[in-house]
């Protein structure tokens, strides 16, 4: 950890895994896995479990599923808010237990930006989603999730091959996330607003209407 180009490069490690795991937290670990069998990732000792045969079964039959589950229109938002509950605990472990330490305020501190990290690429998807699913039909939905597959995988070679270059790039998709959160909230409240209504008055609408007079 001392020297400066294993220290960026350590870094660029756990922040990559905790952003992409925003994204595609099985592809995320299927491909750190084979990375590393491989000999392209050296990965510390804590995530090594990644290449264990069962692990790496396992998630690359959830990576199929996911990639199934996200182009499929409607159903994709569905799958994203389930799997917002699993991704953001897992991208705050994964850039924990990136730093190969066993001083528990640095993996606590690694664990807390991570999360916070992978929280906030999770939200900007599953808000980003939302809105594609207003329209009805599924081009839109193949291409956003074709897109972040791509961007999961050109992230983890700029991770491995231009760590510095990396870091530049998730500092402005960061600062881009802070602009742009508060606008999918925005969108997203009014989404929520508009199905409780067609609810109310699908359902209650009735009781709202005043009987004819006879």
């Amino acid at each position: 950890m001392s020297d400066p180009v294993s220290l960026v490069q350590t870094v660029a490690l756990a922040a990559g895994l905790a952003w992409a795991s925003g994204l595609r937290l099985y592809l995320v670990l299927f491909l750190a896995g084979l990375l590393s069998h491989l000999g392209y990732l050296q990965l510390p000792e804590n995530l090594r479990i990644l290449e264990n045969p069962l692990v790496m079964g396992a998630s690359g039959v959830l990576l199929v599923a996911e990639a199934i589950a996200d182009k499929v229109p409607g159903f994709d938002s569905f799958w994203d808010s389930l799997q917002t509950f699993v991704r953001i605990p897992a991208g705050a472990l994964l850039a924990a237990f990136s730093l190969g330490t066993a001083d528990p305020a640095l993996l606590l501190a690694a664990g807390l930006i991570g999360g916070t990290i992978t929280a906030g690429t999770a939200l900007s998807k599953a808000g980003g989603r939302l809105a594609i699913n207003t329209s009805p039909e599924p081009f839109s939905n193949w291409a956003a999730s074709v897109s972040e597959e791509a961007a999961v995988l050109g992230g983890f070679w700029l991770m491995l091959t231009q760590p510095w270059v990396f870091l530049g790039v998730l500092a402005l998709f960061l600062a881009l996330l802070v602009w742009l959160l508060p606008r999918l909230w925005r969108f997203l409240r009014a989404a929520i607003t508009r199905i409780a209504r067609f609810f109310r008055t699908g359902t209650g609408g009735g009781s709202d209407v005043t009987p004819p007079r006879v």
